[in-house]
């Protein structure tokens, strides 16, 4: 039964490197639609002038502010893609030597107290990759490409 648990870590491992390799392709499709919703995202600033700050803004200055937050927000994603997958590695990895320790009552341990830790990790890093943006009165969800 546990060798089912270490497929599974390996498996885990291959799929985070097929990510990893074919994210490349995708970018530049990404980054076309990211300065679409930057230039439709300018003319909604133009048109309803709520936050004096960016209305005050040139186009220049403010394509310039929404791209490098859109593009900053992107790779803090990436990196907390990443870190979440590591704690999944970490979680798997010590569910296995919980139920080598203790079966499958370890297990299932282990895996809820990192389901939870993930959880936790998950909501702090989405809280903090948005932030920088939410500071300036930047509508994130206006310029997020997913």
């Amino acid at each position: 039964m546990i060798w089912l648990l270490e497929i599974g870590l390996v498996l885990l491992l291959v799929g985070g490197g097929w990510t990893y390799l074919t994210r490349g392709k995708r970018g530049s499709d990404k980054d076309s639609l990211t300065m679409r919703r930057v230039d439709a995202y300018i003319e909604t600033i133009r048109r309803e002038r709520s936050n004096k700050e960016l209305a005050a803004m040139s186009d220049t200055e403010l394509r310039d502010l929404l791209h490098s937050g859109a593009h900053n927000m992107r790779v803090a994603g990436e990196r907390k893609n990443w870190a979440l997958l590591g704690a999944g590695g970490v979680t798997l990895f010590s569910a296995v030597i919980a139920a080598n320790q203790d079966g499958m009552r370890g297990f299932a341990v282990a895996m809820v107290v990192g389901a939870l830790v993930i959880y936790g990790l998950n909501e702090y890093l989405v809280r903090r990759l948005r932030a920088p943006l939410e500071q300036r009165g930047i509508d994130v969800d206006r310029i997020k490409v997913e």
